[in-house]
């Protein structure tokens, strides 16, 4: 399963050219480079630039995934929206507040984890306590795009995504939200990328 197909809009061409004129990502790594150039594009935040955090060998090995299959979650459906091309698992209409002190985002994680398992790729855009309970859930995620937005709780939970060792991309500031998390992923669905196995081939 290769990279989404998609016919690009002289409008995004357009984008991505003066992007390139006020922004030098020519020496990233080539998946690095695709998160930080679709998230600024998205957000028109040049400051995304020096605000990511990510590992190209994290980022390959989730490319992989993705393109083999990987089951793709979000948070909220403002974020699965935002994600083109690929089905998304997103549990938060059938969520409650309550059961065991949770809120209804992170109980939308829980139940995504019952339909999605281990080995998939989640993307939570809006809800620090989502991301807080997947870190706590040790789901094994194939990559962990945390990207929650807001003044609580939102940077300590991309503090403690980037401690608990999960392969993943966050950002150090409060501000995040669906567009870019659904941009982060749709970066690593669009980029025409080789993985190492198929490169030894």
């Amino acid at each position: 399963m290769g990279p989404a197909q998609r016919i690009v809009h002289p409008i995004e061409q357009e984008s991505y050219r003066i992007l390139r004129s006020r922004l030098d990502t020519s020496g990233l790594p080539p998946l690095r480079r695709a998160v930080v150039e679709r998230v600024v594009h998205a957000s028109a935040d040049l400051g995304y630039a020096g605000d990511l955090v990510m590992d190209e060998a994290q980022l390959a090995a989730a490319y992989a995934a993705l393109h083999a299959g990987a089951p793709v979650v979000a948070d909220v459906e403002m974020v699965a929206a935002g994600i083109t091309g690929r089905r998304v698992v997103c549990r938060l209409k059938d969520a409650a507040a309550g059961p065991d002190g949770l809120t209804r985002s992170a109980h939308a994680v829980r139940l995504a984890y019952e339909d999605a398992g281990p080995g998939a790729v989640w993307v939570v855009g809006c809800a620090p306590t989502a991301l807080e309970e997947l870190i706590a859930l040790d789901a094994a995620p194939a990559l962990v795009i945390g990207l929650p937005v807001g003044f609580v709780g939102a940077a300590e939970s991309k503090a403690h995504l980037r401690a608990s060792g999960l392969p993943a991309i966050s950002n150090v500031s409060e501000k995040g939200g669906s567009a870019v998390a659904a941009a982060a992923l749709n970066a690593l669905l669009y980029t025409p990328y080789r993985t190492t196995e198929e490169t030894d081939q």
